[in-house]
Protein backbone atom coordinates (compact mmCIF):
# COMPACT_ATOMS: atom_id res chain seq x y z
CA UNK A 1 0.00 0.00 0.00
CA UNK A 2 2.45 2.53 0.90
CA UNK A 3 5.30 3.32 -1.53
CA UNK A 4 7.47 5.31 0.85
CA UNK A 5 6.82 7.22 4.52
CA UNK A 6 5.38 10.71 4.22
CA UNK A 7 4.05 11.40 0.86
CA UNK A 8 6.09 9.60 -2.07
CA UNK A 9 2.21 9.20 -3.40
CA UNK A 10 -0.47 11.97 -3.97
CA UNK A 11 -3.11 13.96 -4.01
CA UNK A 12 -5.64 12.46 -2.51
CA UNK A 13 -9.07 13.68 -2.23
CA UNK A 14 -11.39 13.29 1.18
CA UNK A 15 -15.30 14.43 1.17
CA UNK A 16 -16.51 14.58 4.41
CA UNK A 17 -12.71 14.69 5.63
CA UNK A 18 -13.44 15.92 9.16
CA UNK A 19 -15.87 13.95 10.84
CA UNK A 20 -14.96 11.18 13.24
CA UNK A 21 -14.23 8.38 10.13
CA UNK A 22 -12.14 10.98 7.50
CA UNK A 23 -10.13 12.51 10.61
CA UNK A 24 -9.24 8.90 11.27
CA UNK A 25 -8.81 8.08 7.44
CA UNK A 26 -6.43 11.73 7.00
CA UNK A 27 -4.32 10.72 10.00
CA UNK A 28 -3.68 7.42 8.35
CA UNK A 29 -3.33 8.64 4.38
CA UNK A 30 -0.53 11.18 5.99
CA UNK A 31 2.20 8.17 6.25
CA UNK A 32 1.77 7.34 2.28
CA UNK A 33 0.83 10.67 0.66
CA UNK A 34 2.05 14.12 0.11
CA UNK A 35 -0.76 16.03 -0.54
CA UNK A 36 -4.14 15.66 0.38
CA UNK A 37 -7.37 17.99 -0.43
CA UNK A 38 -10.03 17.90 2.05
CA UNK A 39 -13.35 19.05 1.74
CA UNK A 40 -15.85 19.73 4.40
CA UNK A 41 -19.05 22.44 5.45
CA UNK A 42 -18.16 21.86 9.41
CA UNK A 43 -21.78 21.11 9.69
CA UNK A 44 -20.27 18.68 12.36
CA UNK A 45 -16.49 18.06 11.83
CA UNK A 46 -13.91 19.77 13.62
CA UNK A 47 -12.07 22.60 11.60
CA UNK A 48 -8.81 21.23 10.58
CA UNK A 49 -6.76 23.87 12.91
CA UNK A 50 -7.85 21.66 15.86
CA UNK A 51 -6.51 17.93 15.29
CA UNK A 52 -4.49 18.45 12.02
CA UNK A 53 -1.30 20.09 13.61
CA UNK A 54 -0.71 16.94 15.92
CA UNK A 55 -0.86 14.67 13.14
CA UNK A 56 1.33 16.84 10.70
CA UNK A 57 4.20 18.27 13.36
CA UNK A 58 5.22 21.27 12.80
CA UNK A 59 2.13 22.39 10.23
CA UNK A 60 -0.16 25.56 11.02
CA UNK A 61 -2.85 26.73 8.78
CA UNK A 62 -2.88 29.97 6.58
CA UNK A 63 -5.37 31.43 4.19
CA UNK A 64 -9.10 30.75 3.63
CA UNK A 65 -10.11 29.24 0.68
CA UNK A 66 -8.42 26.44 0.61
CA UNK A 67 -6.38 26.94 4.24
CA UNK A 68 -3.12 25.22 3.58
CA UNK A 69 -0.97 23.36 6.14
CA UNK A 70 2.57 22.64 5.09
CA UNK A 71 5.00 20.55 6.67
CA UNK A 72 8.12 19.55 4.60
CA UNK A 73 7.22 17.73 1.84
CA UNK A 74 3.49 17.51 2.50
CA UNK A 75 0.59 19.90 2.18
CA UNK A 76 -3.15 19.69 3.37
CA UNK A 77 -5.99 21.90 1.34
CA UNK A 78 -8.27 22.07 3.44
CA UNK A 79 -12.33 23.65 1.88
CA UNK A 80 -14.52 24.55 3.86
CA UNK A 81 -17.62 24.20 2.07
CA UNK A 82 -20.66 21.80 1.11
CA UNK A 83 -19.87 19.37 -1.71
CA UNK A 84 -22.72 20.38 -3.92
CA UNK A 85 -21.15 24.14 -3.64
CA UNK A 86 -17.63 23.42 -3.81
CA UNK A 87 -17.98 20.96 -6.63
CA UNK A 88 -21.20 21.55 -8.80
CA UNK A 89 -20.32 24.88 -10.32
CA UNK A 90 -17.67 22.98 -12.52
CA UNK A 91 -20.45 21.06 -13.82
CA UNK A 92 -23.08 23.99 -14.08
CA UNK A 93 -24.83 23.08 -11.14
CA UNK A 94 -25.25 26.35 -8.96
CA UNK A 95 -23.43 29.47 -9.48
CA UNK A 96 -19.39 29.73 -8.70
CA UNK A 97 -18.50 33.12 -7.13
CA UNK A 98 -16.45 35.56 -8.85
CA UNK A 99 -12.59 34.68 -8.94
CA UNK A 100 -13.62 31.17 -7.53
CA UNK A 101 -12.46 28.72 -9.85
CA UNK A 102 -10.42 25.92 -9.19
CA UNK A 103 -8.31 23.86 -10.99
CA UNK A 104 -8.30 20.56 -9.37
CA UNK A 105 -5.32 17.95 -10.07
CA UNK A 106 -5.73 14.26 -10.95
CA UNK A 107 -6.27 12.65 -7.74
CA UNK A 108 -4.61 9.19 -7.19
CA UNK A 109 -7.18 7.94 -5.13
CA UNK A 110 -10.59 9.92 -4.00
CA UNK A 111 -12.92 9.49 -0.64
CA UNK A 112 -16.36 9.70 -0.70
CA UNK A 113 -17.20 10.11 3.13
CA UNK A 114 -19.33 13.66 2.59
CA UNK A 115 -23.16 12.54 4.17
CA UNK A 116 -25.41 14.11 6.61
CA UNK A 117 -25.09 12.36 10.10
CA UNK A 118 -26.04 12.29 13.51
CA UNK A 119 -26.69 8.58 14.52
CA UNK A 120 -29.68 7.10 14.85
CA UNK A 121 -31.96 10.03 16.59
CA UNK A 122 -31.19 11.92 13.04
CA UNK A 123 -31.58 9.27 10.66
CA UNK A 124 -35.10 8.84 12.18
CA UNK A 125 -36.31 12.04 13.25
CA UNK A 126 -34.89 14.26 10.29
CA UNK A 127 -35.71 11.65 7.07
CA UNK A 128 -36.23 14.09 4.53
CA UNK A 129 -32.95 16.13 5.79
CA UNK A 130 -30.84 12.72 5.73
CA UNK A 131 -32.39 12.92 1.74
CA UNK A 132 -30.09 15.10 1.49
CA UNK A 133 -27.69 12.83 0.64
CA UNK A 134 -29.09 11.61 -2.46
CA UNK A 135 -28.11 15.68 -4.00
CA UNK A 136 -24.55 15.49 -2.65
CA UNK A 137 -23.55 12.28 -4.16
CA UNK A 138 -25.11 13.19 -7.79
CA UNK A 139 -23.33 15.63 -7.41
CA UNK A 140 -19.65 14.15 -6.55
CA UNK A 141 -20.59 11.64 -8.98
CA UNK A 142 -21.54 13.93 -12.35
CA UNK A 143 -18.10 15.95 -11.24
CA UNK A 144 -16.14 12.60 -10.97
CA UNK A 145 -17.47 11.61 -14.16
CA UNK A 146 -16.96 14.89 -16.35
CA UNK A 147 -13.71 15.91 -14.63
CA UNK A 148 -12.18 12.71 -14.69
CA UNK A 149 -10.35 14.11 -11.38
CA UNK A 150 -10.17 10.71 -10.00
CA UNK A 151 -7.95 7.62 -10.13
CA UNK A 152 -9.17 5.11 -7.70
CA UNK A 153 -12.30 5.93 -5.47
CA UNK A 154 -13.62 4.74 -2.29
CA UNK A 155 -17.33 5.19 -1.87
CA UNK A 156 -18.81 5.12 2.35
CA UNK A 157 -22.10 2.81 1.86
CA UNK A 158 -23.09 1.65 5.10
CA UNK A 159 -25.16 -1.31 6.81
CA UNK A 160 -28.23 0.74 6.59
CA UNK A 161 -28.24 0.03 2.29
CA UNK A 162 -29.26 -3.67 3.64
CA UNK A 163 -32.86 -5.13 3.90
CA UNK A 164 -34.51 -4.53 7.12
CA UNK A 165 -36.45 -7.62 6.40
CA UNK A 166 -33.78 -9.54 7.61
CA UNK A 167 -32.50 -7.78 10.66
CA UNK A 168 -35.94 -8.24 12.71
CA UNK A 169 -36.66 -10.41 16.03
CA UNK A 170 -37.39 -13.26 14.32
CA UNK A 171 -35.16 -14.35 11.64
CA UNK A 172 -32.45 -11.98 11.69
CA UNK A 173 -29.39 -13.04 9.29
CA UNK A 174 -25.48 -12.35 8.89
CA UNK A 175 -25.83 -9.90 6.34
CA UNK A 176 -23.82 -11.08 3.46
CA UNK A 177 -23.04 -8.51 0.59
CA UNK A 178 -25.07 -10.78 -2.30
CA UNK A 179 -28.72 -9.25 -0.68
CA UNK A 180 -27.47 -6.34 -2.42
CA UNK A 181 -27.51 -7.12 -6.23
CA UNK A 182 -26.36 -3.86 -7.98
CA UNK A 183 -27.07 -3.58 -10.85
CA UNK A 184 -29.55 -6.53 -10.84
CA UNK A 185 -33.02 -6.47 -9.10
CA UNK A 186 -32.34 -7.87 -5.88
CA UNK A 187 -33.26 -4.80 -3.52
CA UNK A 188 -34.73 -4.35 -0.28
CA UNK A 189 -36.33 -1.96 1.34
CA UNK A 190 -33.26 -0.45 3.37
CA UNK A 191 -33.11 1.91 6.64
CA UNK A 192 -35.09 4.60 5.87
CA UNK A 193 -33.95 7.65 3.95
CA UNK A 194 -30.54 7.43 5.09
CA UNK A 195 -30.26 3.74 3.42
CA UNK A 196 -32.01 4.80 0.19
CA UNK A 197 -28.72 7.35 -0.42
CA UNK A 198 -26.43 4.58 0.29
CA UNK A 199 -27.74 1.99 -1.91
CA UNK A 200 -28.10 4.60 -4.73
CA UNK A 201 -24.93 5.87 -4.10
CA UNK A 202 -23.45 2.41 -5.07
CA UNK A 203 -25.16 2.11 -8.00
CA UNK A 204 -23.21 5.56 -8.54
CA UNK A 205 -20.11 3.99 -8.05
CA UNK A 206 -21.11 0.81 -10.08
CA UNK A 207 -21.76 3.40 -13.10
CA UNK A 208 -18.44 5.26 -12.56
CA UNK A 209 -16.67 2.08 -12.56
CA UNK A 210 -18.55 0.36 -15.49
CA UNK A 211 -19.02 3.34 -17.87
CA UNK A 212 -16.16 6.21 -16.94
CA UNK A 213 -13.83 3.16 -16.49
CA UNK A 214 -12.34 4.66 -12.67
CA UNK A 215 -11.54 1.91 -10.33
CA UNK A 216 -13.98 2.13 -7.52
CA UNK A 217 -15.24 0.34 -4.52
CA UNK A 218 -18.39 0.65 -2.23
CA UNK A 219 -17.40 -0.13 1.36
CA UNK A 220 -20.48 -0.86 3.41
CA UNK A 221 -19.28 -0.71 7.45
CA UNK A 222 -20.92 -1.66 10.78
CA UNK A 223 -21.09 0.10 13.48
CA UNK A 224 -17.99 1.63 13.83
CA UNK A 225 -16.78 3.59 17.29
CA UNK A 226 -14.14 4.70 18.62
CA UNK A 227 -12.54 7.32 21.17
CA UNK A 228 -12.92 11.12 19.28
CA UNK A 229 -16.56 9.49 18.14
CA UNK A 230 -19.11 12.50 19.37
CA UNK A 231 -21.46 10.75 21.72
CA UNK A 232 -24.96 11.05 20.11
CA UNK A 233 -23.68 7.78 19.02
CA UNK A 234 -24.21 4.99 21.68
CA UNK A 235 -20.59 3.84 22.17
CA UNK A 236 -19.07 6.91 23.40
CA UNK A 237 -22.17 8.18 25.16
CA UNK A 238 -22.66 4.79 27.39
CA UNK A 239 -18.85 4.81 27.94
CA UNK A 240 -19.62 8.82 29.42
CA UNK A 241 -22.30 6.90 31.52
CA UNK A 242 -20.01 4.19 32.86
CA UNK A 243 -16.84 6.81 33.33
CA UNK A 244 -19.16 8.68 35.65
CA UNK A 245 -20.36 5.46 37.76
CA UNK A 246 -23.94 5.62 36.67
CA UNK A 247 -26.16 3.59 38.52
CA UNK A 248 -28.46 1.98 37.02
CA UNK A 249 -26.19 2.23 33.97
CA UNK A 250 -29.06 2.52 30.97
CA UNK A 251 -28.84 2.26 27.22
CA UNK A 252 -31.69 3.14 24.79
CA UNK A 253 -34.79 0.93 24.17
CA UNK A 254 -34.58 -2.80 25.63
CA UNK A 255 -30.96 -3.46 25.68
CA UNK A 256 -31.80 -6.21 23.65
CA UNK A 257 -31.17 -4.80 20.10
CA UNK A 258 -27.49 -6.01 18.62
CA UNK A 259 -25.11 -4.11 16.30
CA UNK A 260 -21.75 -5.76 14.80
CA UNK A 261 -19.20 -3.36 16.92
CA UNK A 262 -15.85 -2.76 14.91
CA UNK A 263 -13.30 -0.46 15.72
CA UNK A 264 -12.38 2.65 13.81
CA UNK A 265 -8.79 1.60 13.26
CA UNK A 266 -9.72 -1.12 11.91
CA UNK A 267 -12.62 0.03 9.49
CA UNK A 268 -9.55 2.99 8.02
CA UNK A 269 -7.19 -0.34 7.73
CA UNK A 270 -10.30 -2.15 5.80
CA UNK A 271 -11.10 0.69 3.82
CA UNK A 272 -7.73 1.18 2.18
CA UNK A 273 -7.07 -2.23 0.93
CA UNK A 274 -10.51 -2.14 0.16
CA UNK A 275 -9.84 0.60 -2.46
CA UNK A 276 -6.58 -1.15 -3.14
CA UNK A 277 -7.61 -4.30 -4.38
CA UNK A 278 -11.68 -4.15 -5.86
CA UNK A 279 -12.34 -2.09 -9.01
CA UNK A 280 -15.14 -2.77 -10.15
CA UNK A 281 -17.49 -0.56 -8.05
CA UNK A 282 -18.78 -3.68 -5.73
CA UNK A 283 -19.66 -3.15 -1.91
CA UNK A 284 -17.89 -4.92 0.82
CA UNK A 285 -18.87 -5.63 4.60
CA UNK A 286 -16.68 -3.86 7.24
CA UNK A 287 -17.65 -5.61 10.18
CA UNK A 288 -16.76 -8.51 13.08
CA UNK A 289 -19.66 -10.89 12.34
CA UNK A 290 -20.67 -10.88 15.76
CA UNK A 291 -24.03 -9.20 17.19
CA UNK A 292 -23.22 -7.90 20.48
CA UNK A 293 -26.24 -6.40 22.44
CA UNK A 294 -26.31 -3.13 24.04
CA UNK A 295 -26.78 -4.47 27.43
CA UNK A 296 -23.74 -6.58 26.44
CA UNK A 297 -21.90 -2.96 25.66
CA UNK A 298 -22.77 -1.88 29.09
CA UNK A 299 -22.38 -4.95 30.94
CA UNK A 300 -18.78 -4.82 29.21
CA UNK A 301 -17.97 -1.03 30.14
CA UNK A 302 -19.28 -2.10 33.89
CA UNK A 303 -16.85 -4.59 34.15
CA UNK A 304 -14.01 -2.55 33.16
CA UNK A 305 -14.72 0.40 35.45
CA UNK A 306 -14.73 -2.03 37.98
CA UNK A 307 -18.29 -1.45 39.82
CA UNK A 308 -21.51 -3.26 39.34
CA UNK A 309 -24.64 -1.02 38.22
CA UNK A 310 -28.26 -2.66 37.45
CA UNK A 311 -27.32 -2.53 33.39
CA UNK A 312 -31.01 -2.04 32.07
CA UNK A 313 -32.71 -0.38 28.82
CA UNK A 314 -34.78 2.83 29.16
CA UNK A 315 -37.81 1.90 26.87
CA UNK A 316 -37.48 4.92 25.34
CA UNK A 317 -35.25 6.66 22.20
CA UNK A 318 -34.73 5.59 18.62
CA UNK A 319 -33.71 1.97 18.61
CA UNK A 320 -33.44 0.68 14.79
CA UNK A 321 -33.91 -2.44 13.79
CA UNK A 322 -33.40 -5.75 16.25
CA UNK A 323 -30.24 -6.94 15.18
CA UNK A 324 -27.58 -6.07 12.30
CA UNK A 325 -24.46 -8.07 12.08
CA UNK A 326 -21.95 -8.59 9.02
CA UNK A 327 -21.51 -11.93 7.18
CA UNK A 328 -17.33 -11.38 6.87
CA UNK A 329 -16.25 -13.80 4.94
CA UNK A 330 -15.97 -11.70 1.45
CA UNK A 331 -13.46 -9.26 3.35
CA UNK A 332 -11.21 -12.16 4.74
CA UNK A 333 -10.89 -13.55 0.74
CA UNK A 334 -10.96 -10.61 -1.00
CA UNK A 335 -8.63 -8.52 1.15
CA UNK A 336 -7.46 -11.01 3.75
CA UNK A 337 -8.69 -8.62 6.49
CA UNK A 338 -10.15 -9.44 9.52
CA UNK A 339 -10.33 -6.87 13.08
CA UNK A 340 -7.41 -6.90 15.05
CA UNK A 341 -9.01 -4.77 17.95
CA UNK A 342 -10.79 -7.11 20.60
CA UNK A 343 -14.35 -5.61 21.43
CA UNK A 344 -12.84 -5.69 25.78
CA UNK A 345 -9.81 -3.72 23.95
CA UNK A 346 -11.98 -1.23 21.93
CA UNK A 347 -14.31 -0.38 24.71
CA UNK A 348 -11.51 -0.03 27.07
CA UNK A 349 -10.08 2.79 25.03
CA UNK A 350 -13.14 4.86 24.81
CA UNK A 351 -14.05 4.32 28.44
CA UNK A 352 -10.86 5.38 29.32
CA UNK A 353 -11.38 8.76 26.90
CA UNK A 354 -14.20 9.46 28.71
CA UNK A 355 -12.67 8.97 32.17
CA UNK A 356 -10.24 11.28 31.01
CA UNK A 357 -12.58 13.91 30.00
CA UNK A 358 -14.57 13.42 33.62
CA UNK A 359 -11.66 13.86 35.42
CA UNK A 360 -10.41 17.39 33.42
CA UNK A 361 -13.71 18.61 34.01
CA UNK A 362 -13.79 18.19 37.32
CA UNK A 363 -10.05 20.02 37.88
CA UNK A 364 -8.41 16.33 38.41
CA UNK A 365 -6.34 15.63 35.61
Amino acid sequence: MSSGANGSRGPVLITGACGFVGRNLVRSLLADFGELWLVDDLSTGKHPDGWLPAMLPGASGSGERPRMYTAGSQTVRFFEADVISLLGPSIGVGASAAGDAIEWPKFAEAYHLASIVGGRKKIEEEPLVVGLDLAIDSVFFMWASKTGAIGRLLYASSSAAYPIDLQGEDGSVPLRESFIDIPGAKIGMPDLTYGWSKLTGEFLTHLLSQRDGVPACCVRPFSGYGEEQDTTYPVPAIAARAAAREDPLVVWGTGQQSRDFVHIDDCIAAMRLAIDRIEDGSGINIGSGKATTFLEVASTYARLAGYEPEVKGTGEGPVGVHARYADVETAREKLGWEPAISIDEGLGRVLAVQEERLRAAAGTA
